[in-house]
């Protein structure tokens, strides 16, 4: 069912993905060969998936400069210690990401975003988007320009 990784320095030919699958939350990792990101969450992410959809990130996105999307439109809660992790996931990896467009479904993730995009440093590079036409537009940019 997983893609075969290939190293993380060469871009992929094609798109590889990958899925985690849990009682409260499903994490969709994929990666287009232009340097695009895909992060699909849904549910409520209480860190049932660990460290995880991180590491497959962290393979697929070292040594390269990416436009990373996070869809968050079907994220119900996400844990304090989740959002922290993630903020400091995001913070260690700034100088990987050329940017960050997140589209938060709720005020409540929405709120989440903006703490994470402060305590990560990517004020100037971290979009957050409340309508999903503005992030699938710029999803959509990505992808043919790249």
């Amino acid at each position: 069912m997983h893609s075969v990784l290939l190293k993380a320095s060469i871009m992929p030919a094609e798109s590889r993905e990958r899925r985690y699958e849990g009682v409260h939350c499903h994490v969709h990792v994929k990666q287009f060969p232009n340097r695009v990101t895909l992060l699909e969450i849904s549910g409520t992410d209480v860190g049932e998936f660990g460290d995880a959809p991180m590491r497959t990130l962290d393979e697929w996105i070292a040594g390269i400069a990416v436009d990373l999307f996070i869809d968050a439109r079907e994220v119900r809660g996400a844990s304090i210690d989740v959002s922290k992790e993630w903020a400091a996931w995001l913070n260690a990896r700034r100088g990987d990401l050329t940017s960050v467009t997140m589209l938060a479904g709720s005020r409540f993730i929405q709120i989440t975003a903006e703490f994470v995009r402060r305590f990560a440093g990517l004020e100037g590079i971290m979009r957050i988007c409340t309508e999903p036409s503005a992030f699938e537009s710029a999803l959509s940019e990505a992808l043919r320009w790249k």
